[in-house]
């Protein structure tokens, strides 16, 4: 696959839906393919070297989001195509970080991946994971699936995690690039 420019894919949904899964094997399978230069933007990542001293307020999930958006916009801008994987829970900091990624890279330059899952298996995928150790230092205040999100009017993509499998559903964005140019 040849990459045309840079662009942004944005991974939201609620916690535990499956975005760090989709945005890992999109990342593989974008660089098996001979895209090497894919930088994958995790939002349990970020809060821990970009976003520190951060809580769980709306106001400081929005700074977080728009912290993400501005390396995303930053690297799409200098043509590095990027995978974000973060909540991101509210639609209007979602909107104006597509605003700023589309005025650096043009209109195909976001692309929005609605990762919807039911909250009862998002409930269960979390106490899965906390059972198994492997992340045995959840922050106690981590977004839960009770916690308020805004489901997106028109992403470009949208998955349902808890019906289709993570390979489906990477079949389905590649899908949505190639249509869009993003990706050969």
């Amino acid at each position: 696959m040849f990459l045309q420019k840079g662009f942004t894919v944005w991974f939201t949904g609620i916690s535990g839906s499956g975005k760090t899964t989709l945005s890992n094997l999109l990342h593989r399978g974008l660089q098996e393919s001979g895209t090497t230069n894919v930088e994958v933007l995790d939002g349990e990542d970020i809060k821990i070297h970009l976003s520190k001293g951060l809580g769980f307020t709306k106001e400081d999930r929005d700074t977080q989001i728009r912290r993400i958006g501005w390396v995303a916009h930053l690297l799409t801008k200098n043509n590095i195509p990027n995978l974000v994987a973060a909540v991101s829970p509210y639609r209007g900091v979602r909107d104006e970080v597509r605003k700023m990624i589309v005025h650096a890279g043009g209109k195909d330059s976001f692309v929005e991946v609605f990762v919807d899952c039911s909250a009862d298996v998002c409930d269960k995928r979390h106490l899965e994971r906390l059972t198994s150790g492997s992340h045995a230092k959840e922050p106690e205040d981590r977004t839960w699936t009770h916690e308020p999100y805004e489901r997106p009017h028109n992403p470009e993509v949208r998955i349902k995690t808890d019906t289709v499998s993570p390979q489906e559903g990477v079949e389905m964005i590649l899908k949505y690039m190639r249509q869009a140019g993003l990706i050969l």
